[in-house]
């Protein structure tokens, strides 16, 4: 079973061109399935073994322990995805996982910003002359503490900050897709991007002038850190990504952990109560684009959505902002 988990991963790795964070879970909650079935001490059973009752058996387990019904329904996901590739390469003749029913998921809707909320946060990042923005907080906090070099260094990171976020809310980006991207991926000239994205499936995307003109003030700023830590790297034995958009403040590809912390920092200094995350500025770029009376099939090529059903979600948000403005506004509601 260990030898037939180890190929399915490199399956998912060479065939179907999972994303890392794709084949890290799958393995994880695999390596817990046989955690489970072999407690230490022993071996875990041979594939042959394992029917629908022990798959069941371990659902139950899960439940026992308090996961949540999402957390459950993915594990049972990954062990069918594994089952399934078990009966394609003739290790067992069907799969024990196909009579296991999926946990009944709530229908959540996304929360979303609306188009004014959205603009006024980005607006803050980019402060009109005399008015108060996230960068002009920064920039006092670094003069307070006499210059403190990594709160200059904040300051100055404002510009790609900003950068970045007007790319995620243009484009519709995941977050991996933001930090996957590189310098021969973007056509300025046209305002499209080259988006790798689930699978290393490759879509056409366009993005506004907005983020044009924030990546335009960001793109000196990226020539400062690549120079400045080209010597220090060089002396390492390692060079800095010089083919990524978005670096960090050593020259390294921006991760997708820093950019959820760019976006809570935001949010704080901007001092406002959300629960805002990056894939927020996907949910928004959708909805906005659905209110303004975009085709639904046009948003799921944009997002890159295999299936439509999954664009669909974001129909229910924009029909309970109309309904929250029928509340608010119709004199009868």
């Amino acid at each position: 079973m260990i030898q037939a988990i180890e190929n399915y991963l490199a399956y998912l790795k060479s065939v179907k061109n999972s994303s890392p964070h794709t084949i890290s879970n799958y393995g994880k909650d695999l390596a817990q399935f046989v955690a489970y079935l072999s407690p230490p001490g022993l071996t875990p059973p041979k594939l042959t073994a394992i029917t629908h009752h022990v798959i069941r058996e371990f659902v139950g387990h899960l439940h026992d322990q308090g996961l949540q019904k999402s957390s459950i329904a993915r594990k049972l996901a990954s062990l069918r995805s594994f089952f399934k590739y078990c009966v394609r390469e003739g290790m067992l003749k069907e799969s024990p996982a196909r009579l296991v029913p999926t946990p009944k998921l709530p229908k959540r809707i996304p929360n979303v910003l609306s188009a004014e909320e959205m603009n006024a946060f980005l607006n803050q990042l980019a402060p009109a002359a005399g008015a108060v923005g996230a960068g002009d907080k920064l920039v006092r906090a670094a003069k307070r503490k006499g210059g403190s070099a990594n709160l200059v260094a904040e300051g100055l990171l404002l510009r790609r900050d900003r950068a970045l976020l007007e790319l995620l809310y243009a484009a519709g980006l995941r977050v991996s897709e933001l930090t996957g991207l590189n310098l021969a991926d973007m056509d300025q000239r046209e305002r499209m991007l080259r988006v790798h994205g689930k699978g290393n499936k490759e879509r056409i995307v366009p993005y506004g002038s907005k983020a044009q003109e924030a990546l335009e003030k960001y793109w000196p700023l990226r020539e400062e850190l690549l120079l400045q830590t080209v010597g220090t790297r060089a002396s390492r034995g390692a060079a800095p990504h010089t083919t990524a958009v978005f670096l960090n403040y050593a020259g390294r590809r921006l991760t997708q952990r820093s950019v959820g912390r760019i976006v809570k920092k935001y949010v704080r200094l901007i001092n406002v109560n959300w629960d805002l995350h990056p894939h927020s500025l996907r949910h928004a770029f959708a909805t906005h684009l659905l209110a303004d009376g975009a085709d639904l099939r046009a948003i799921q090529e944009l997002l890159g959505h295999q299936s439509l059903s999954t664009t669909q979600k974001y129909t229910h948000a924009s029909i309970r902002q109309l309904m929250d403005i029928y509340d608010k506004s119709h004199p009868h509601a």
